[in-house]
């Protein structure tokens, strides 16, 4: 059974938050942006999968700075 875009969409986040290098995000995105064209995909839904998962990784990467100032703001607190 085929990935919907949403599905292939999340399975590629998960692989661009383990990338050891910026090459590599780059390389996946490509891949992920010449596989939609291929299936001839419209470039305007392209770019809206492609804007969504910069907002979700940007969200995910905010979340964790958060996350990790809230540690050292505690542990700061405690001394």
């Amino acid at each position: 059974m085929p990935l919907s875009l949403e599905e292939y969409r999340i399975k590629l986040i998960n692989k661009i938050l383990f990338c050891a290098s910026q090459e590599e995000v780059k390389r996946y995105i490509d891949t992920a942006i010449k596989a939609l064209q291929q299936k001839k995909v419209n470039g305007h839904i392209i770019s809206r999968f492609v804007d969504k998962i910069i907002s979700e990784i940007d969200l995910f990467t905010s979340e964790k700075k958060r996350s990790t100032m809230e540690k050292y703001c505690h542990s700061e607190v405690a001394f």
